[in-house]
């Protein structure tokens, strides 16, 4: 397997440390648009499968013919979700496969955007699905932690752990700290505005998607493995989007542990309008320049990627699963831990986006290794999850299950 990965911010520089470890893949071209950080993702692995390019991710041409000079199987995309379709339009001219862990953006309802879906994540993907299956490729969307894991869970629950599925709530929360800021988030900001601010979507069967308020239905969940108690809210995320496609449940949600002062904090953004993506005219001593205000935000706050030997504490992904089997009510909780002192101490990467990254890895090694197979536009609900909870064990990070 020949690999192009885009993206060699914090995710895709932990994509190549767990990739160098293993044997599955011939090549792994790293691009990014700052050539810098490609350069310096290889030069820290001393390994020759790895070749550092610089691309530009919106340029969909130059991406397909850096996909074709250099002979690659699989485009694997780490970067942020505006790069989503031209990248997964680029794989397909080529004739490469495609992964991402973060799926097409959605844009909500122009009337209700609280109560109606618009256009949702993944729809300009799965809109493209014909496609990409009469060709006999695989685009493998939404593949990192949250989603990706989070849905693997969600399809070992429906094959393994019950007979009927009444609900499935991802969870994500973490007691991770920072020391000497006040407010730096472990993931891109970029990122993270987008997810907590738009319209959160819920799933449930005969009335299918819907949308409610930003941060609703708090709840109080209480995390594993000496995290405790975190309130979670409403916010939108693929798995909500992608479960019900290939899993039977009555009703899919996705609540993130955010924390009052975090929610608080994007609220003022929003409320600034700083979460915008569209440029805004600014004076400089060059003259008037057009700026995102959300890249602005972005540019004043730390590279999670550069928090690590600050950060201490432990992040938790998982998939809450409420039904019946054998007759009786069940109750559990999959899940995946990451200590922050051990990605760093293992890899030299913080936990939030060494948990992000070993997802790809593994699915690729599915994939290279026959595995999984398949065609068309899939989520990883569409393949069996055992393979890829036992290789996600075998790669020293094993997962748990807690009755609830």
């Amino acid at each position: 397997m020949r690999v192009l990965l885009v993206g060699a911010g914090g995710v895709g520089t932990a994509i190549t440390r767990i990739a160098a470890r293993r044997s599955f893949f011939e090549a792994m071209v790293v691009a990014d648009y700052d050539p810098a950080r490609a350069d310096a993702a290889v030069a820290a692995l001393d390994d020759g499968r790895f070749g550092a390019e610089r691309v530009d991710a919106s340029d969909e041409s130059a991406v397909a013919e850096l996909l074709r000079r250099n002979n690659c199987d699989v485009l694997l995309n780490a970067t942020d979700p505006r790069f989503v379709m031209p990248l997964f339009r680029a794989a397909r001219a080529a004739g490469a496969g495609y992964l991402d862990m973060a799926m097409s953006l959605s844009h909500p309802h122009a009337e209700r955007p609280y109560a109606q879906c618009g256009v949702k994540l993944g729809d300009d993907q799965f809109a493209q699905a014909e496609e990409w299956a009469k060709a006999g490729a695989l685009a493998l969307v939404g593949m990192g932690v949250e989603p990706g894991l989070s849905d693997v869970f969600a399809r070992y629950a429906a094959d393994e752990l019950f007979d009927e599925i009444e609900e499935i709530g991802v969870r994500d929360g973490a007691n991770l700290t920072v020391d000497g800021y006040d407010f730096a988030p472990s993931f891109s900001i970029w990122t993270t505005i987008e997810e907590c601010l738009n319209p959160p979507v819920i799933y449930e069967a005969g009335r299918g998607w819907y949308t409610t308020e930003p941060f609703s239905e708090p709840e109080v969940f209480d995390f594993p493995e000496g995290i405790g108690p975190v309130e979670c809210v409403n916010v939108e995320h693929e798995e909500v989007l992608l479960v019900p496609r290939w899993v039977d449940a009555r009703r899919v949600t996705f609540k993130y542990g955010l924390g009052r002062e975090f929610i608080e904090t994007l609220k003022t953004l929003h409320l600034l309008g700083l979460d915008r993506t569209g440029p805004v005219t600014v004076p400089s001593a060059a003259g008037p320049v057009a700026v995102s205000p959300r890249d602005v935000v972005a540019a004043c706050l730390p590279d999670p990627a550069t928090l690590g030997e600050r950060m201490h504490g432990k992040t938790c992904a998982g998939t809450w699963v409420r039904g019946v089997k054998d007759g009786a009510p069940r109750e559990v909780y999959l899940y995946h831990v990451v200590d922050n002192q051990w990605s760093m101490a293992e890899y030299g990467s913080q936990a939030v986006v060494w948990q992000t990254a070993v997802n790809p890895v593994v699915a690729l090694e599915l994939l290279a290794t026959g595995a999984w197979s398949g065609a068309g536009v899939l989520g990883p609900e569409a393949f069996p999850a055992r393979p890829f909870l036992d290789l996600l064990t075998a790669y020293g990070s094993p997962w748990g299950m807690r009755e609830q």
